[in-house]
């Protein structure tokens, strides 16, 4: 599999974007000054938030940054913030504004280059088996329609233990979509929740999954559950529930597995129980699952990464560069499906081979 690299040459175009604009149209240079500090208000909120939690033990209490919604047409993050007023500001402040902003922008974008050049992002060397085929949502980017993939779960969903919501999950997944398609019009609607499992998610599956309409449904699902010693049987009946209901609605569907971290390692007997029945539930119900925990597991044992290369200090909640990874792997797959579409290649989602790209 070859590295990938889109958001260091969209955040590289941000910055000449920003230039541009300053160096062009001098007339719109206060508006362009109260877009940029918004943009690094937003990262900074997120930062703050993730620093007030960091202590908490369980992923049950964890607050991530704020839901966003992604799409390809603007790339960017909706999220509710107060607006500065540029009037009120001296063109000094402006300036030092203007400043901090695109020293931000710079900064993210050489984190965003350096993720993979640090530790590259390899598949799993033992070839494990993984998602299948996504028939809907494939032929849909084969035949250039619009798109919209929901990501539901918890907090690792939501991006708790990201620097900034460009490093969640969801986000590094739309980017690399939009980098291989680029005429598409793909949204990825992020739906995480921190501290649900199966049945606070069900709760909201009608209003916040369902009634999006969506081509794809990737749901994250089981770690609380180990964490709050729930019965693994009734946590994989309830997800059976949900998988039932998300494909009458039409949409295909990838079940990703709890991660393999200290925290959930440390109740291994639970642990295995539920990504041995999650496994069982994709199988019977033809739906494909992403294996979080055997792949996070191939990382530490057959890569030789630390836990802290990938897991943050609480112990359960990956970092930029797990968040990296894992979204990397989970696009290959999905682009894989793509080809086999174009190709004219049927695979039944139940047919779970693991050839990494």
């Amino acid at each position: 599999m070859s590295s990938h690299y889109p958001f260091y040459r969209n955040a590289s175009l941000t910055v000449a974007a920003v230039a541009a604009l300053l160096a062009l149209v001098p007339a719109s240079v206060p508006c362009a000054h109260a877009q940029i500090a918004q943009q690094a208000a937003l990262s900074d909120a997120a930062k703050s938030d993730a620093a007030k939690h960091e202590a908490a033990k369980s992923e049950g209490t964890k607050t991530a940054p704020p839901q966003t919604t992604t799409t390809a047409a603007t790339g960017g993050n909706v999220a509710a913030t107060d607006q500065a007023n540029p009037a009120a500001q001296t063109p000094a402040q402006q300036k030092s504004l203007t400043g901090r902003a695109i020293d931000k922008v710079k900064a993210v974008a050489k984190s965003a280059g350096d993720i993979f050049s640090r530790v590259p992002c390899l598949p799993p060397k033992g070839g494990a088996k993984s998602m299948g085929s996504l028939p809907h949502v494939a032929a849909k980017l084969a035949t250039g329609q619009p798109v919209v993939i929901v990501a539901f779960g918890s907090s690792s969903t939501q991006g708790y233990g990201s620097t900034s919501p460009e490093f969640t999950y969801p986000n590094r997944l739309a980017a690399q979509l939009r980098q291989q398609y680029p005429s598409a019009d793909i949204t990825v609607i992020n739906r995480g929740h921190g501290g649900d499992d199966a049945p606070e998610m069900m709760k909201r599956l009608q209003s916040e999954v369902i009634d999006m309409h969506p081509d794809l449904v990737i749901w994250q699902v089981g770690t609380n559950a180990v964490l709050r010693n729930l019965d693994p049987a009734e946590t994989a009946k309830t997800v059976e529930e949900g998988i039932v209901r998300i494909q009458a609605a039409g949409a295909d569907l990838v079940l990703v597995d709890p991660q393999y971290s200290p925290a959930v390692t440390a109740k291994q007997e639970s642990a295995g129980k539920m990504v041995k029945l999650l496994g069982k539930v994709a199988e019977l119900r033809h739906v494909g699952i992403f294996p979080r925990f055997e792949v996070m597991r191939d990382w530490h044992e057959k890569q030789a990464i630390p836990i802290e290369g990938f897991v943050i200090a609480d112990g359960l909640h990956m970092n930029d560069w797990g968040y990296a990874c894992f979204a990397q792997l989970l696009g290959d797959d999905i682009i894989k499906s793509v080809g086999q579409i174009k190709l004219g290649v049927n695979v039944p989602s139940d047919v779970r081979t693991y050839r990494p790209m």
